[in-house]
């Protein structure tokens, strides 16, 4: 192996370790955030059923930010589904031929608008850092960092739009790297310049996911407003650590 590719593959183990360790430290962090009060927003669902629905449309309709602004709605909506797209067809590099998800990642739509999906998250990128710009409130509380954050993952995917439609990078071998990163069984790393940049900016990104505001999906699921029924004349609500502090009570008196 060349020392490029050795150094890659060390990038990679540790960027992965911080990936996941950091994304199950925030959730349980997220779980370990005590919930007081009864506090969903309504209109709110009365049943678990209703909680499930709702929570389904907040993760794939983004219904609250629909109802808060069309325009946020439609640039955050397709970047989202671009970036979504991107990632099952780059998945492709990650499994092999034999896998059950094959199928799945070989579809039509998948290939087709994948390779495509970089220019909508481009556009979408856009949309977005503009309203940081042009949206008083929002140019308010936004900081250096949730400009960089823009900024890095727009030259990821422009990165990514030049590997596809101006240079040509072994694909062949990309693949085998990959698939030896998960099988232990270590393979040379092509080095074009613009891959080695997009995997930079790539391992960039997983290293401060988990400490940046990219990282808030998992939130969506721990939040009061968002997850609890709407029934507090029905049922009492009791936090679990309330409830230890009310069994401790009830011992003493």
């Amino acid at each position: 192996m060349t020392v490029l590719s050795i150094i890659y593959v060390v990038l990679f183990y540790v960027a992965m370790i911080i990936l996941v360790g950091g994304i199950v430290n925030k959730i349980m962090l997220y779980k370990r955030v005590p919930a007081p009060l009864k506090i969903p927003v309504t209109p709110a669902p009365l049943t678990s059923g209703g909680v499930v629905y709702r929570l389904f449309n907040e993760v794939v309709f983004f219904n609250s930010l629909f109802r808060a602004s069309k325009w946020t709605w439609i640039f955050g909506w397709m970047f989202h589904l671009s970036l979504l797209l991107a990632f099952f067809r780059h998945l492709r590099y990650a499994i092999s031929p034999d896998s059950f998800l094959w199928p799945l990642v070989n579809l039509e739509v998948v290939q087709s608008f994948g390779k495509y999906a970089g220019f909508t998250m481009v556009i979408g990128l856009i949309g977005l850092f503009g309203r940081r710009i042009f949206v008083d409130r929002v140019r308010y509380i936004s900081s250096a960092s949730d400009y960089l954050m823009l900024v890095l993952i727009a030259l990821i995917a422009g990165s990514g739009l030049l590997m596809s439609f101006v240079t040509n990078t072994d694909i062949i071998q990309l693949k085998a790297f990959i698939l030896g990163l998960f099988f232990l069984d270590w393979q040379n790393l092509p080095g074009d310049f613009i891959l080695l940049t997009h995997l930079t900016l790539v391992l960039f990104l997983m290293i401060i996911f988990p400490v940046s505001k990219l990282l808030h999906a998992p939130g969506l699921f721990f939040a009061p407003t968002r997850n609890q029924i709407d029934n507090p004349r029905e049922k009492r609500h009791l936090s679990p650590w309330g409830a230890e502090l009310e069994a401790k009570d009830g011992r003493n008196t």
